[in-house]
């Protein structure tokens, strides 16, 4: 139980550092960038975007080697052990859809709770990232 809390810790490190990285990142691009504000914005949301995906996919590496190398549970019937399908289960669980498909068993359903709120927290900082460079070009055109 405490390598899976260890691991946990470690991946929730990763995802915040990335996030906060991109953010940094974006901060500083996007009021450089010469173009319409307006298109400022989806590169903004493009952005954010793209940190989510790797984000998702970091925990989806994760799902995959804990389930394929480790006595750290399984994901049920539905999971074919694929790495797509380890991605698959963490983009439901990052974006708390959680569609119930493929289902955590042992150690791997504290990772996919930590995973779920780790996704919530990141979503909305970049939902507050993107409202604050949005209301920076508010009546610009």
């Amino acid at each position: 139980m405490l390598l899976a809390f260890l691991i946990n810790s470690l991946l929730i490190t990763i995802a915040v550092t990335i996030h906060y990285e991109v953010l940094r990142l974006l901060s500083v691009t996007i009021p450089k960038l010469q173009i319409k504000h307006r298109l400022r914005v989806i590169v903004g949301v493009f952005g954010t975007i793209c940190a989510h995906v790797i984000e998702i996919w970091m925990f989806g590496l994760a799902f995959y080697l804990l389930t394929q190398y480790g006595d750290f549970g399984s994901l049920g019937s539905n999971f074919d052990g694929s790495l797509i399908d380890s991605v698959y289960f963490s983009f439901t669980n990052y974006t708390t859809d959680g569609y119930g498909d493929i289902e955590p068993f042992g150690a791997l359903r504290f990772l996919t709770g930590v995973e779920s709120l780790t996704g919530l927290s990141l979503i909305t900082w970049s939902a507050s990232f993107m409202f604050i460079e949005m209301s920076k070009f508010w009546g610009d055109d």
